[in-house]
């Protein structure tokens, strides 16, 4: 479980992010969303890591992270998978390559054993036959699976995902989304993903955090963001008439 309490983050003199609490919990897909400019991408980058913050804290399973010694923080590095927006592939590398790399970087384990744990996550995603192929002969779907099995190759403890449907087809990112939320389930990994793309909330939001302005607005899940009278959300959420019409039909179903 992440755990954060009061986070505070701000840049120039401008607070982007401004008091947020929330936890994310083990076993479940957690998803921040919100609109462009609502601190998700920064928020993010501080639960990574990347990014000191001013006030507030960030624990994992009660480790702060503020308070762990350069040592602590690589171990807990190493327990961090990460699927970036544009998969983020070494070009000059095969696949396999691609996917063996942070075991290369965190482990001692020999050549042998490193392979075997790479075809093992290769094919857990489906790709049992990609190990020589570039990232450049592979399909945008293809590298985002790359990109999970890569961020999984170490059995991470935390799995965070920055807008992994970015640039895929509506039934491709059904795939990758039914993938995280699989392998999520099956290892009981605590995973973060960064999104916009209401289909994803409304398939894998387990647990849902909306920021808007740098606060967070409002909590819950898939199933309880139908039944919310927050109008941020609604507005955000419905601002299309397909989902206007999905919730009408819900809350007449559920009366």
């Amino acid at each position: 479980m992440i755990e954060v309490k009061n986070l505070h983050k701000s840049f120039s003199g401008v607070e982007i992010l401004k008091g947020i609490s929330t936890t994310f919990e083990k076993g479940k897909t957690n998803l921040i969303i919100g609109q462009s400019g609502s601190g998700k991408t920064v928020f993010l980058k501080c639960l990574l890591g990347l990014f000191d913050y001013e006030e507030g804290s960030i624990s994992y399973d009660g480790k702060i992270f503020s308070q762990l010694t350069e040592d602590e923080k690589r171990n807990l590095r190493a327990e961090i998978g990460m699927v970036f927006q544009g998969s983020a592939l070494f070009d000059s590398m095969t696949i396999a390559e691609n996917v063996m790399f942070p075991l290369q970087m965190f482990t001692n384990q020999s050549k042998s054993e490193m392979k075997d744990r790479v075809d093992f996550v290769l094919k857990r995603v489906n790709l049992d036959d990609a190990h020589n192929k570039m990232p450049s002969e592979a399909s945008g779907g293809m590298q985002k699976r790359v990109a999970i099995a890569r961020a999984i190759v170490n059995n991470p403890k935390y799995l965070f995902c920055d807008e992994p449907n970015s640039g895929l087809d509506p039934k491709t990112a059904i795939v990758i989304d039914n993938l995280i939320q699989e392998i999520t389930d099956e290892y009981q990994i605590t995973t973060v993903i960064n999104s916009h793309d209401m289909n994803s909330v409304m398939e894998i939001g387990e647990k849902i955090v909306f920021l808007k302005d740098g606060l967070k607005a409002w909590e819950g899940s898939n199933k309880t963001i139908f039944k919310t009278d927050n109008e941020v959300v609604t507005d955000f959420v419905y601002s299309s008439n397909l989902f206007k019409k999905v919730r009408k039909m819900y809350l007449e179903e559920n009366k």
